[in-house]
C-alpha cells in the first residue's frame, strides 16, 4: 500500500521527539513484518493537516473534533494512559491557570478578564473549560477577550506574560513541560481543574479498513510491551492503551451539550 502517513505530532515538543520516533519505528517495523508499507519515519506536519489525509495509518487527534469533524472520517485505534497528574487511566482533565502574582483564586473573579484557548476545537483547551464556566457565566459572556494562541505551550506563555489572566491547559502538556521546561511554569498558578473527558485517541483515515486498524493495534500493543522502549516510553509519560469504542467519546459531547443546555454555547 503507497502513501502512508504517521505522526505523533499533539505532544510534539522537541524534547520528546526522539521518544515519538523510537515508538513509531518500532510500531512501524511490527507493520512492515505483517506485510503493510509502513513510513519509516513520522511526518512533520502539523496533525491537524493530516488528519483526513487518505494515507494516515497512524495519528492522534483530540476528542472533540473526533466526535465533530472527523466523525466517521477516521477510525478509533486506541486512547493512550498517561503516568501524570491528571490522569485517569485513558481519561484526562485539564488544569486552569492563571499569573502567579494574580489575587484572583475563585473562578468567578474572572468575569470580565482575558482567556487563552490553544483552538477553537480543542476539547482540552475549549471543550472542558467551556463545560467548568458555563454554570458560572449564567448565559452570558464570560471574558472581555478570549485570544486563540494555537498551542496549550504558547497559552501559558500568554497568561504568565500578562497577555491573558486565565488558560485551561491540558494535563499531559502541563506535566510534559513541567519536567522538561519548568521555567515555562514559574510565572502561572493552578486554580482549578475540569472534569474529566477520554484523552487523545490514535486514530487512522476510515477507508483504510478494519483489518488494517486491526493490525496497527497489534502493532502498537507490541510497542507498548517492548523493553528496549522502556526509557522512549517514560520520556513521553505513556505507560499504556485503552481500547475504547467510539460511543466512550460521547462524554466530550455531553460536556458541550451541557453549556449549551445553560445558555454557554461558546467560550466566550
Amino acid at each position: 500500500m503507497d502513501g502512508l502517513v504517521a505522526s505523533l505530532g499533539m505532544y510534539g515538543f522537541p524534547f520528546v521527539a526522539e521518544a515519538n520516533a523510537r515508538l513509531w519505528a518500532v510500531i512501524g517495523s511490527h507493520l512492515r513484518s505483517a506485510g503493510v508499507d509502513a513510513p519509516i519515519a513520522l511526518d512533520p506536519a502539523e496533525p491537524c493537516n493530516l488528519w483526513t489525509s487518505p494515507g494516515l495509518i497512524f495519528g492522534q487527534t483530540c476528542g472533540y473534533p473526533l466526535v465533530t469533524a472527523l466523525r466517521d472520517r477516521v477510525t478509533l485505534v486506541a486512547t493512550p494512559i498517561y503516568s501524570f497528574d491528571g490522569c485517569d487511566g485513558p481519561n484526562h482533565c485539564s488544569f486552569v491557570v492563571t499569573s502567579a502574582i494574580s489575587a484572583k483564586r475563585s473562578l468567578a473573579g474572572f468575569e470580565g478578564a482575558r482567556a487563552a484557548i490553544n483552538a477553537r476545537d480543542s476539547n482540552s483547551g475549549m471543550n472542558l473549560f467551556r463545560g467548568l464556566l458555563a454554570p458560572i457565566a449564567r448565559g452570558r459572556p464570560m471574558f472581555s477577550e478570549v485570544i486563540v494562541t494555537g498551542s496549550h505551550a504558547a497559552s501559558l506563555a500568554a497568561v504568565a506574560e500578562g497577555a491573558a489572566d486565565i488558560a485551561a491547559i491540558d494535563c499531559v502538556t502541563y506535566a510534559l513541560l513541567r519536567r522538561n521546561r519548568p521555567e515555562m511554569l514559574e510565572g502561572v498558578a493552578t486554580i482549578a481543574r475540569t472534569q474529566s473527558s477520554p484523552g487523545l485517541p490514535f486514530v487512522m483515515n476510515a477507508e483504510l479498513g478494519k483489518s488494517l486498524a486491526a493490525a496497527v493495534r497489534v502493532a502498537l500493543f507490541a510497542a507498548l510491551k517492548d523493553p528496549g522502549l522502556a526509557d522512549a516510553r517514560e520520556t513521553i509519560g505513556l505507560k499504556g492503551a485503552a481500547i475504547l469504542a467510539e460511543g466512550d467519546y460521547r462524554k466530550v459531547g455531553e460536556i458541550e451539550r451541557g453549556a449549551i443546555a445553560l445558555g454557554y454555547p461558546d467560550l466566550a
